[in-house]
């Protein structure tokens, strides 16, 4: 997409090739801004120029299964252990030996994961939304903290996570119902947080009991959330996901037991380098404002920075002002 805020590039490599976005200074300290389901680099597109505006050199990737990316056709090429490898490569190949890596969604647990194999390459890290120790772990690192007065463990076993357990028993039917219309999952998706869906059960958790995301269904057909998503970035979405489909990005959630093993690989999972962590207050599937999930990370993270910006959990395409100063403010500190 041709934008004066950036330049469209590839890197290719033995493996896999990723497209990625880059703007500001190519002597700037490297930020590389990480994505995840269903989205594109330019789910950055408020952050990039901001941020190279500061004078770093911003690297916004299509993760593999995305955009201009690789795809591959077995569910574990998309366990973390492979997507971390896509990311180092990335930047080796630009000569940035290293960054501060910002992650959101299932960008996050990437982020996470190379900081605590590859802390060498971790000036700082910035997470929304998807705290440390949990999802990049496995089930054993979301299952414990439920909020079990919410979700009753004999109703929902998983908790909000139950669309997890759904992509594991009926992988076919829950891409299929993405794949039917995916401009229609993008209107429905990318809306602003509503406060009043506090204390509610998520919706994430009702996907089993419904027989599907949409009762076994396609998408409905909602109106486009203006202030979150322009028609022309709608199409963008729309047009790479049905041209790639959901299997990649529906793999990401098949692997849980192997990306366990991966964390496990390393079991002193301390991280030491600054870290900032923004809560999304109506983020009601990672919801971290009354559960106890964000405390393994309390208890890991020696230089840890927690803010909450009110959005729900498209934070940085939904309220990319406040995040943009919650951004600049951190960086500032780290100087």
């Amino acid at each position: 997409m041709e934008n004066p805020a950036w330049m469209e590039q590839t890197v290719t490599s033995s493996r896999h090739e990723t497209a990625y976005l880059e703007a500001g200074p190519e002597d700037g300290t490297a930020i590389i801004l990480v994505h995840g389901w269903p989205e594109l680099s330019i789910s950055w597109r408020h952050q990039i120029p901001f941020l190279a505006e500061l004078g770093y050199r911003v690297l916004a990737p299509d993760m593999r299964g995305y955009g201009g990316s690789s795809n591959y056709d077995t569910h574990e090429a998309y366990a973390q252990r492979e997507v971390g490898a896509d990311m180092l490569e990335l930047v080796d190949a630009l000569g940035i030996e290293r960054a501060i890596w910002i992650g959101h969604d299932w960008g996050a647990p990437t982020v996470w994961n190379i900081a605590r194999h590859h802390p060498e390459r971790v000036i700082a890290l910035a997470n929304l939304c998807v705290p440390y120790n949990t999802l990049e772990t496995g089930w054993p690192g979301i299952l414990p903290y439920i909020d079990r007065d919410l979700y009753p463990e004999d109703e929902y076993p998983a908790g909000q996570w139950e669309y997890f357990r759904f992509y594991e028993e009926n992988f076919v039917e829950a891409t299929s119902a993405f794949d039917a219309d995916p401009r229609a999952v993008c209107q429905l998706l990318f809306r602003r947080g509503n406060p009043d869906g506090a204390g509610q059960v998520s919706a994430t958790a009702m996907t089993r009991k419904l027989g599907g995301w949409f009762g076994g269904g396609p998408a409905p057909q909602m109106p486009r959330d203006a202030q979150v998503i322009s028609a022309a970035d709608l199409e963008r979405y729309a047009e790479s996901l049905a041209r790639n489909g959901f299997f990649g990005p529906g793999s990401y959630y098949m692997n849980h037991e192997r990306n366990e093993a991966y964390a496990n690989e390393k079991p002193d999972a301390r991280l030491a380098m600054p870290v900032l962590f923004v809560h999304a207050a109506y983020d009601y599937t990672c919801e971290t404002m009354t559960s106890t999930l964000a405390q393994p990370m309390r208890a890991l993270c020696d230089e840890l920075t927690e803010k909450t910006i009110p959005s729900g959990h498209w934070m940085a395409q939904e309220r990319p002002q406040a995040l943009n100063l919650v951004l600049s403010n951190w960086l500032d500190g780290l100087d």
